[in-house]
């Protein structure tokens, strides 16, 4: 089996992963959030929910410069916990990212109707109480299209349009916050809660929410391979893209709530949007819209490579067909999974904004237990290799113990009904099962078992040799 082509530098990976954390939606909904739970709530939630993906990333910064291989959490559940294990957290990951990705395929169009209100035009059929209009499907499709042409012929490509867009979000970024901070005032955001608030409740209920909008670091490890980094900058790149997207959200939506009354913004239709609009700056108003759209495209692009790596490992490691595990030996791509992901997508995609809500829902499910899955493999694998020393070292090994609990907590409050976060019945809950169902079903059909070492060795690649390396050592 051929290897991935390595492509990515340490800003595009970096790029790749920070900018697939940067979503579409938070920069128009903080609205919503203020006015539920204060700015305070909001932003210094954000930031406690920033420390404890920080804690989780830990574990994946030491994992990935451990093995630097396409497929992340496979590879370190393959070799902490064996096959069946991998192929629960290779089938979470992709419940979780092809979730994401047909929510995106009707966002796109929705996010545009908000300027042009004809796209809402058309009405092809109803579902889950939602018009699905054929506009938006197609801008959606072609959306999707765009991203599987650019990703097939290599992530070099791929990579450098990600570069572009997430300088433009850091440069459009920069501008809200010096014209926020420099035209607004620290009493249009203090005091930071209502007066009939609970600032500590209303904190620790924004952590929830805060933990899914940083979940997209993990991308980092899932593209390892099409990385030409040495193992250590690898782990480095893990550490920072948590940190970078973690400080542009805070700061971003800290100067929304600083250049209007926090209020007033929480009274508005799309949040930082009409706040800059409504404080005189109409440029950065269209500023703030730009983000949004160019948080959804990379997304759209880092989640559908790691989609396509999830499928890759897990055919490696003879959890899926073979026809998955094949690279293309001029592009180094993997084109099968690359167009079965398109297929899934387009296929989701379909159903609708509103339906693909419960999809999104579960998917929060999905990505916390890969959490769990990803620090319990750190934790095996130091055990099974006590004197090894990687690249990367994760000196403290509370820390990422603390971000797997707050993943658990996460999980919790979303399966116990009455929490305020509880899944949505019974809609959700049959999703839940139905997922389970079907990949119970794929395990018990996937290909007869290969050997373990075979399955390693397909896995690790070069990798396998230098696992538990000295060379290069960085504690943290």
């Amino acid at each position: 089996m051929s290897d991935l082509n390595k492509s990515l530098g340490l800003f595009g990976l970096i790029a790749m992963g920070a900018a697939g954390v940067l979503g579409t939606s938070w920069i128009y909904t903080n609205g919503d959030f203020f006015a539920a739970y204060g700015a305070g709530g909001e932003i210094f939630g954000l930031i406690i929910g920033a420390v404890l993906a920080a804690c989780v990333a830990f574990a994946y910064a030491e994992l990935a410069s451990r093995y630097p291989r396409a497929g992340g959490e496979i590879v370190y559940a393959f070799v902490a916990f064996g096959r069946p294990t991998a192929f629960v957290a290779g089938w979470l990951l992709i419940g979780a990212y092809v979730s994401s990705l047909a929510f995106y395929v009707a966002a796109a169009g929705g996010l545009l109707a908000r300027v042009f209100p004809a796209i809402h035009s058309g009405a092809l059929y109803t579902l889950a109480g939602e018009t699905v209009h054929a506009p938006v499907l197609l801008i959606g499709a072609a959306l999707a299209i765009a991203v599987y042409a650019i990703n097939r012929r290599g992530l070099k490509l791929g990579g450098g349009v990600q570069i572009s867009l997430f300088l433009a979000m850091l440069l459009i970024g920069l501008g809200l916050t010096l014209v926020g901070f420099g035209y607004g005032e620290l009493d249009n955001f203090w005091p930071a809660y209502a007066a009939d608030g609970r600032p500590v409740a209303d904190t620790l209920r924004f952590v929830l929410p805060a933990m899914t909008f940083l979940t997209g670091f993990s991308l980092v490890g899932m593209l390892a391979e099409d990385a030409r980094l040495s193992p250590r900058l690898i782990g480095v790149a893990v550490m920072t893209t948590v940190v970078l997207a973690g400080t542009f959200y805070v700061v971003v939506l800290t100067a929304s709530a600083w250049v209007i009354p926090w209020q007033r913004t929480a009274e508005l239709e799309q949040g930082t949007i009409d706040a800059y609009r409504i404080a005189g700056f109409p440029a950065l108003a269209w500023g703030a819209y730009i983000i949004a759209l160019l948080g959804l495209v990379t997304s759209f692009i880092a989640l559908f490579v790691a989609s396509s790596r999830v499928m890759l490992a897990l055919a490696r490691a003879g959890l899926f067909p073979r026809v998955f595990a094949r690279v293309d030996a001029h592009r180094g791509t993997p084109d099968a999974a690359l167009l079965f992901t398109l297929i899934l997508v387009l296929a989701l995609g379909g159903l609708g904004e509103a339906a693909l809500t419960w999809f999104l829902d579960t998917g929060g499910i999905y990505i916390g237990l890969a959490w769990l899955l990803a620090v319990a493999s750190l934790y095996r694998i130091r055990s099974l290799q006590p004197d090894a020393d990687p690249p990367y070292r994760v000196r403290w090994l509370l820390l990422p113990a603390i971000g797997a609990l707050a993943a658990t907590a996460i999980i919790l409050l979303t399966l116990l009904p009455g929490t305020g976060m509880s899944l949505l019945w019974p809609h959700e809950y049959i999703i839940l099962l139905v997922w389970l169902i079907l990949g119970t079903l794929i395990y018990r059909l996937a290909p007869p078992a290969m050997s373990r070492d075979r399955a390693m060795a397909a896995l690790l690649g070069p990798a396998a040799a230098n696992a538990g390396s000295a060379d290069g050592s960085t504690a943290c």
